[in-house]
């Protein structure tokens, strides 16, 4: 402690009743509801094992660092606090280590196996120290310090100190997921594995091991169908090792872990090759067993998971980096690492790059006394102060510092030369942000472009009329739509956030080497043999560009100026060059199975991008507009009632999605087949109103319906009209999402051309912006233009197969060098691996 504190110890001895008295009545004892803040403060992410320790305020149960408890007693008048510090100290050796060999330094990322975290691993215990911490006194008295007092006055103070060391964290009570760290290989034994036909047959759920009765971490082997249970881990739980014996006793290789057996796939262990294994014959083996993959469900653990519990406690960048490149650590302001949550890299790759915008510094860290000092009286819901405590940290330094934490067996490296820091670890900030949100709000991993969309969202709707960094981002697309058979022209403008540019695959400049691949690829299928070594499709970025500036055709156009159904011209441009360009590349499709997966592609990203020749140019002498006449509710060629398609609704129905969605599905494809239904079912499954009934916009005719929907709320209109829209729009937009404000916030910067077309919301909702018929540019948030040149200065990388899983680092350009931030670790980057990214951001040159 510091020496003030010292001084105060001494002063406590001779405390009078009277000043704990004084402070009574305002100790509270935690209920059920209460969110009681012990492992991070409001305003910093300052700790309990941070050198001051953590101060609870025991009335609201918020938590403050040194640095912040002072201030909420001003602001609040509270002044008796729960003071806890935590040294994290190394377990002593006991005797039954003495004369056991050298441990091992990890160098996989697993669990009890050759060049996993070992069993026996050295492992942390806390000292703990807890006070009554007294303002404006600076008085600490320590919890066995009460003795003197009346048992009322003790009971009361003792009651409220148990029940707040015994709640549960309100950071803390999201199960951790986790991101698969390791790519796995097929297993030899894949092709080849013998079964044996012995009648056995597996039930889909009611486990046990055979030789222990354990019922969790269970493997059933797929030679034999015995199902026994998994290896035991360091931390003394698992399994007790019986499926590794059975190994041993029989040869036989391969091994599922039960529980893990989904659609997707599973959790396939090879004890031959010592290694987590892919299986692409798994659902043939399966059913050999009577195990339908495909009606299978999660119900444990998988490994990757397991394994990931256990790095975060032990720290895991040496175990997941096997390249052996020694990277330079890089700490100080700016140079901050961000602790992986669980299944949180997008979040931290996501900030990292947004903190390293100017207009992002200036609005929260640059006004952070303003916006702490504005603060509610519950800082931690407050989205303004917990982006402005991030920022700051994440700017400040301050936790920018090699870690105090030591990693078993890795006693020959200096934390420095390890390049762990201490870092953040920012659950306040990913509870907040994700709260209500049906995908933010769980630890699943999530796309890094959807997080950034609804960060900007978040930042819309809380900047209401002060000073809006999204601007830096902002931008309009001009839209021209031509109708063919008219020749008449409609111009329209929206705002976005993010080019999108598509991937044409065909305009790979190794074929030839792609078409050898797939040949071995389908040679060694067919022997049963290990595949070749993957070859990557190398696509120009010229040829994105030009696949973007491509005319698509619309069909089923609704044509104005003959006022029915034709065939249209779309192409995109730029009404407006943002400051900085955030480019996707769109290399995440559906596959045939429609699971998603992730184009294996390679583009020469250039470091300076020039896209002027993007710009929209508006109407042009000699063009003739659309007639602005909104389209009839009702098309002429169009049934009142139009009838389904009960083949592909039930179709839909036998792969477990709701009646209601695969009928909705049917209807907005206009009967158009599994594949186009399939299709609107995948983007629009994580709806609120997904399964919601089908409600028709006619007003008669067989399965019509009607429904009263309620007025929106003021709230909700206010909230739209701050950002900048008119009430008329903030109604319209509202009214289009059943009063949901933010999916009615996500509807008016994806809709603005269709705002000022009244009847063509109530038809449009399963059409594409260019069945749009509105023209107007509506009064929206500000834009900022200039010239089209940019610098590429960060982009963000994913690892895995799909954006649902697998992990994310980010690259920034900092004082002129790229460096890596691959969650809690900051490095200098030997080889930015620009080709291979997912987001880029590009700066405008001055």
């Amino acid at each position: 402690y510091h020496s003030e504190s010292v001084i105060f110890r001494f002063v406590m001895a001779e405390l009078s009743e009277t000043v704990l008295l004084s402070v009574l009545p305002s100790i509270r004892v935690p209920r059920s509801g209460d969110r009681v803040h012990k492992d991070e403060c409001a305003f910093s992410f300052d700790n309990p094992e941070s050198e001051d320790g953590l101060y609870i305020c025991m009335n609201t149960f918020l938590a403050f660092g040194k640095q912040y408890v002072e201030r909420h007693y001003q602001k609040t008048g509270q002044r008796v606090y729960l003071h806890i510090k935590r040294i994290r100290k190394l377990k002593e050796d006991d005797n039954s280590s003495i004369g056991d060999p050298p441990k091992k330094k990890p160098t996989r990322l697993a669990i009890g196996v050759e060049g996993g975290f070992d069993v026996t691993a050295q492992q942390f215990e806390y000292e703990e120290t807890v006070d009554l911490f007294i303002l404006p006194e600076h008085l600490f008295i320590p919890r066995d310090g009460f003795s003197g007092l009346p048992d009322v006055v003790r009971e009361r103070i003792s009651a409220s100190i148990d029940a707040i060391l015994a709640a549960d964290s309100a950071s803390r009570k999201q199960e951790i997921e986790a991101w698969d760290g390791e790519v796995r290989q097929v297993s030899k034994h894949a092709f080849s594995l013998k079964q044996l036909d012995n009648s056995l047959r597996i039930p889909p759920c009611g486990w046990k091991c055979s030789k222990c009765d354990l019922k969790e971490n269970l493997w059933a082997n797929l030679t034999d169908g015995a199902i026994l249970c998994g290896r035991r881990y360091f931390d003394g739980s698992g399994g007790n090792n019986h499926a590794l014996e059975h190994y041993k006793e029989t040869g036989y290789p391969l091994a599922v872990k039960l529980g893990t057996i989904t659609p997707d796939g599973a959790d396939v262990y090879s004890y031959e090759e010592d290694d987590m294994v892919l299986d692409p014959n798994l659902a043939e083996h399966l059913s050999h067993f009577g195990i339908d993959m495909m009606k299978m469900q999660k119900t444990d653990k998988t490994m990757t998971e397991l394994e990931i519990d256990m790095n975060q406690r032990i720290g895991e960048w040496e175990v997941i980096q096997e390249s052996g490149v020694q990277l330079k650590p890089l700490y100080g302001p700016g140079y901050t690492g961000i602790k992986n949550l669980g299944n949180s890299c997008y979040l931290n790759s996501v900030v990292q790059v947004i903190f390293s915008i100017e207009d992002f510094q200036n609005k929260y860290v640059g006004q952070l006394e303003k916006i702490f000092n504005g603060a509610p009286s519950d800082p931690t819901q407050d989205f303004n102060v917990q982006v402005a405590k991030l920022g700051d940290s994440l700017l400040s330094g301050v936790y920018s510092k090699p870690s105090t934490e030591n990693v078993a067996g890795d006693d020959d490296l200096t934390m420095e030369e390890k390049g762990e820091q201490e870092g953040i670890a920012p659950r306040m900030f990913k509870s907040l942000i994700g709260k209500g949100h049906p995908e933010f709000s769980t630890s699943r991993q999530q796309d890094a472009q959807e997080f950034f969309l609804h960060f900007i969202n978040m930042v819309e709707r809380n900047c209401r009329s002060s000073s809006n960094p999204n601007e830096a981002f902002r931008f309009l697309v001009e839209e021209r739509i031509k109708c063919i058979a008219s020749d008449k022209v409609k111009y329209t403008q929206r705002v976005d956030y993010i080019m999108q540019l598509p991937v044409p695959m065909e305009a790979a400049v190794n074929k030839e080497e792609i078409a050898e691949y797939e040949l071995k690829k389908r040679l060694a299928e067919e022997e049963k043999s290990a595949p070749p070594d993957l070859v990557r499709a190398k696509v120009p970025f010229a040829s994105c560009i030009e696949a973007f500036a491509e005319p698509e055709q619309v069909d089923d156009f609704w044509s104005t100026a003959l006022q029915a159904k034709s065939v249209a011209v779309k192409t995109t441009r730029f009404a407006s060059f943002p400051d900085y360009l955030v480019l996707q590349i769109k290399k995440f499709t559906f596959g045939l199975d429609w699971v998603p997966k992730k184009l294996d592609i390679s583009i020469d990203m250039p470091d300076e991008l020039d896209i002027t020749m993007l710009r929209g140019t508006g109407l042009q002498p000699g063009e003739e507009e659309l007639p602005d006449i909104a389209p009839p509710l009702v098309t002429p060629d169009e049934p009142k009632a139009p009838m389904l398609d009960e083949s592909i609704v039930i179709q839909l129905a036998e792969m477990g999605f709701p009646m209601e969605a695969c009928r909705k599905a049917v209807y907005y494809t206009g009967n158009a087949g599994a594949e186009a239904a399939m299709n609107w079912v995948m983007s629009h499954m994580d709806e609120p109103d997904f399964a919601n009934p089908l409600v028709l916009p006619f007003s008669s005719g067989p399965g019509s319906t009607s429904t009263t929907v309620e007025p929106p709320s003021e709230d909700s209109v206010a909230t739209i009209i701050s950002m900048g829209f008119s009430r008329e729009q903030a109604m319209k937009a509202l009214k289009a999402t059943s009063n949901n404000l933010e999916r009615a916030v996500d509807w008016i910067f994806s809709h603005i051309d269709d705002l000022d077309a009244e009847a063509a919301m109530d038809i449009s909702e399963g059409r594409s912006a260019a069945d749009s018929v509105s023209e107007s540019v509506p009064v929206g948030p500000k834009v900022r233009d200039g010239p089209g040149k940019y610098q590429l200065f960060a982009f963000i990388s994913h690892m895995g197969t799909s954006t649902m899983c697998g992990h994310y680092v980010c690259h920034i350009k900092k004082e002129g060098r790229w460096v890596i931030f691959n969650d809690q670790k900051v490095c200098a980057s030997e080889k930015p691996p620009k080709d291979l990214g997912y987001i880029y951001f590009y700066q405008r040159l001055s």
